[in-house]
């Protein structure tokens, strides 16, 4: 992550700011500000993007005015001074600054040839802009200002659009998205998602009219957006390495039973969490102490684990299990105050592993605790709308009966 300098077509020269993946090596994304330059919210967006695989440049849109804006929306001076730099703004340079950007990320040898873009607010519609202008590979806006006064370059459009509209826009009131669905509806490369009851700047972190929810969902959707349009057959490799790197945390966790290795394949503030009994860690000071005392000296000698499924998106993998062991000594990670029953047990068992910056930043793992508890004969399953060994038995073979209990 550091500011370099990009050539403008013109032959001057500007500052962006760049992030680059752990990998190294990824798609290209050029994120246009919001009226604010490029402050900590365009620069943790950038770093979010390379967290994720991409490339991520954020070009300074107002440097013909004035270099190195950075402003943030909680001072009325601030939001004074952004409305000024906004109102002085040559658009047409913006676009054509936001075009040198993506030719750069072009030429970048960490990239892939492939460049999208993604823009607020005012970035918002110097993403229309440039994806009508300069084509880049796709492009999204996030509630974009102004896009219904330049709907008749609409016709320009060659590559996929995502547009996010928020309801209660005042920058963008309900005349201008009617104008803007009216217009891109019918057009098979564009993707509208409208927030009706969000405000201007939902995904703002932090601001006045930030909207977790909503942010999470329209962050989501880009990603998965840009994944699609973007990544290709380098979205194969990430999901192969994905894969290699949860494989070798379970190595370390079950075969090799070292903790030091298994912490090593996760970062510093990586968390665990055995969903049904609360037990896990924070951090590698606890996950060190849990790993090292209360999981891997506790797993019963004749634990096995058999694979059903496994999905990968582009920073998880969720894997579904069937989870074996007999129960012969203190399990405190699943069983915690429980004294060794001798009993075996066999239950289907889930686990969601997210990734940051090629390592594991959580796990949450999930299984149904009734059925462990029937199995080993601690609560009564006759009298109760529980299953035991019968909940993995169906998982690896469906065709199995249903509707046992209804019919008990």
């Amino acid at each position: 992550m550091a500011m370099i300098t990009i050539k403008s077509f013109d032959g001057d020269e500007f500052a962006s700011y760049l992030a680059l993946p752990a990998s190294g090596y990824g798609p290209g994304i050029v994120v246009l500000q919001e009226i604010f330059g490029v402050n900590q919210f365009m620069r943790d967006v950038c770093d979010w993007y390379a967290a994720h695989g991409f490339v991520a440049i954020c070009p300074d849109l107002f440097w013909r005015q004035e270099r190195g804006v950075d402003m943030t929306d909680k001072a009325e001076a601030e939001w004074q001074k952004a409305f000024q730099l906004y109102q002085g703004l040559d658009e047409a340079k913006a676009v054509e600054d936001s075009a040198a950007a993506m030719d750069f990320l072009r030429q970048h040898p960490a990239g892939n040839d492939r460049v999208g873009a993604v823009g607020f607010c005012l970035g918002g519609k110097l993403a229309w802009l440039l994806s009508v202008r300069f084509k880049p590979d796709c492009a999204v806006g996030y509630y974009g200002v102004g896009i219904e006064k330049a709907l008749n370059e609409a016709s320009n459009l060659s590559t996929p659009l995502m547009l996010h509209i928020a309801g209660q826009d005042k920058f963008c009131p309900p005349e201008a998205q009617q104008q803007i669905h009216a217009t891109l509806d019918a057009n098979p490369l564009v993707t509208i998602h409208d927030y009706p009851e969000n405000d201007h700047a939902f995904g703002r972190i932090g601001g006045e009219h930030y909207d977790t929810d909503a942010a999470e969902r329209a962050n989501l959707r880009t990603l998965e957006f840009f994944v699609r349009h973007l990544a290709g057959e380098g979205f194969a490799n990430v999901q192969k390495i994905l894969s290699e790197k949860w494989d070798e945390h379970v190595k370390y966790e079950f075969a090799t039973r070292d903790t030091e290795d298994t912490l090593k394949t996760m970062v510093p503030d990586a968390y665990v969490n055995h969903v049904p009994v609360m037990t896990g860690g924070v951090g590698h000071g606890q996950l060190r102490e849990f790993y090292s005392q209360r999981f891997i000296p506790q797993m019963p000698p004749d634990t096995s684990m058999t694979p059903v499924s496994r999905t990968i998106g582009v920073d998880r993998v969720v894997d579904e299990m069937v989870f074996e062991f007999t129960h012969t000594i203190k399990m405190d990670w699943m069983l915690p105050g429980v004294e060794p029953t001798g009993k075996h047990v066999k239950i289907p068992l889930i686990v969601v592993v997210h990734f940051r910056d090629g390592k594991l930043a959580h796990e949450h793992i999930y299984w149904d605790q009734a059925s462990v508890l029937a199995q080993l004969g601690l609560i009564d399953s006759a009298n109760l709308p529980v299953a035991g060994v019968e909940t993995a038995e169906k998982v690896l073979n469906p065709i199995l009966p249903a509707n046992e209990l209804m019919n008990r």
